[in-house]
């Protein structure tokens, strides 16, 4: 049975064929050969081996049968050499178990390269949990279910790696996390919290725009007409920041109404064409204006997309915007300006980082992430990037790429590798063969 082309399902049915809770794959420190915990799981390990697009020699990939909730959880470690994994945890549907795995790798990997970008001590990391068919995700008793059962997963992690909210994940979900496990961030105000980062992460995309049209010698956002793609909560605010600074027209699409009709409520009277769109409909990205922003889920800019874009430059919010970053990054037209999705969107990150060592308001340390004088905040990070592309003749993402990876390598001044420590013990002490369902 090939696993790596059946539904997600799939995973949780064979894992409890074989009696098995929990499983795992993970790359041997020494040898670099892909280890797994079962033999159940050996057509993931060749398919994982024979990819060269998004398995970078990730550190781990575990998985477990949420106990109460049925779910299969996922956590995604890509490189732990600057500190703990970190990144969101995302709830959503997937046809396939390959795309479920390559979600989790893309996002670990890219979570990576913005920490290190960011100058964070954190290292890669990212949840996966796949919804089931036939659910009603909208019922309280559910996603208690599923989130303290991913707050005990987390938990048996030993803390190598670290969650917080993602797609499909809202704050009071990331409360349940909370009640179950130490090893989140995000966690709401009235828990001592820094609660949701979307205020943050807007306002971080924002400031990328304005870095690359500075770039291009075009000036301010004043004026200027920016396309956007998906209006939930990012780019609700993302809406409000182009407003203070004068955009002429936001023109955005979405598939739920839901979110349409709060942003056209919130901001009645403003310069705002929004459009409901079908699943699958990325007819918005062809629309011309001065900026274009992605801001729903991954893998939207490819062969089919990109090479019918309008805008003078791409700037977003959503995660992995390309859909093979190696060949997509080449495919933009001529004078069309792409900034790398973990260049311009870190916010949520930095938001997290800081929310262990105590929340403080209107923190320094995080708004000089939003200076345009700080030399690794996300304005001077962006020129910085853009003006070794113009030298190299490299693309941005080349560039920004480039430059994560060689900071990725940079050991924790204090804890080093540590993560892989905690990967090895996990491995040693028998963590797949634990019973997880009482």
């Amino acid at each position: 049975m090939n696993l790596w082309q059946l539904p997600p399902a799939t995973l949780i049915k064979a894992m409890t064929e074989n009696q098995r809770e929990r499983a795992f794959i993970v790359t041997h420190p020494q040898t670099g050969q892909l280890q797994a915990s079962h033999p159940m799981l050996q057509n993931l390990v060749e398919a994982l081996q024979a990819d060269t697009r998004d398995y970078q020699k990730h550190q781990g990939m575990f998985f477990e049968i949420g106990r109460h909730s049925g779910h299969l959880l996922g956590a995604f470690i890509h490189l732990t050499l600057r500190g703990q994994a970190a990144g969101g945890v995302r709830l959503w549907h997937y046809d396939r178990l390959e795309d479920y795995i390559r979600e989790g790798l893309r996002l670990s990997r890219g979570m990576g390269q913005k920490c290190a970008l960011a100058g964070l001590w954190w290292g890669g990391g990212k949840g996966v949990i796949a919804r089931q068919a036939g659910k009603d995700y909208h019922s309280p008793e559910l996603r208690q279910a599923i989130y303290q059962d991913y707050g005990r997963f987390i938990s048996s992690l030993r803390g190598c790696y670290v969650t917080a909210e993602d797609a499909g994940t809202v704050p009071d979900d990331m409360a349940q996390v909370f009640s179950t496990t130490r090893h989140t961030t995000c966690i709401p105000a009235e828990f001592g919290g820094s609660g949701n980062p979307s205020i943050l992460t807007a306002t971080g995309v924002v400031v990328a725009m304005e870095a690359a049209l500075e770039y291009l010698g075009l000036g301010s956002l004043e004026g200027k007409t920016v396309v956007i793609q998906g209006v939930g909560n990012v780019s609700f605010h993302i809406i409000k920041e182009l407003l203070n600074r004068r955009a002429a027209k936001i023109i955005g699409a979405d598939v739920n109404p839901l979110a349409l009709d709060k942003a056209n409520t919130q901001y009645a009277g403003a310069p705002l064409e929004l459009r409901l769109v079908a699943p699958g409909d990325n007819s918005i990205l062809r629309e011309a204006g001065d900026v274009l922003a992605p801001n729903a889920l991954g893998a939207t800019l490819n062969l089919n997309t990109i090479p019918l874009i309008q805008a003078k430059v791409v700037c977003g919010a959503a995660n992995n915007q390309l859909e093979d970053p190696k060949r997509d990054a080449k495919l933009f037209p001529k004078g069309v300006l792409y900034i790398p999705d973990f260049l311009a969107n870190r916010m949520g990150i930095v938001n997290c980082a800081n929310e262990q060592y105590g929340v403080i308001e209107n923190d320094p340390v995080i708004m000089a992430h939003l200076q345009r004088q700080t030399a690794t905040g996300i304005y001077q990070r962006c020129l910085e990037i853009l003006h070794r592309a113009e030298k190299s003749g490299r693309t941005a993402a080349e560039e920004a790429e480039l430059l994560a990876d060689q900071l990725s390598l940079e050991r924790h001044p204090i804890w080093g590798n540590r993560g892989q420590l905690i990967i090895d013990s996990l491995v040693q002490s028998g963590w797949a063969d634990a019973t997880v369902i009482k």
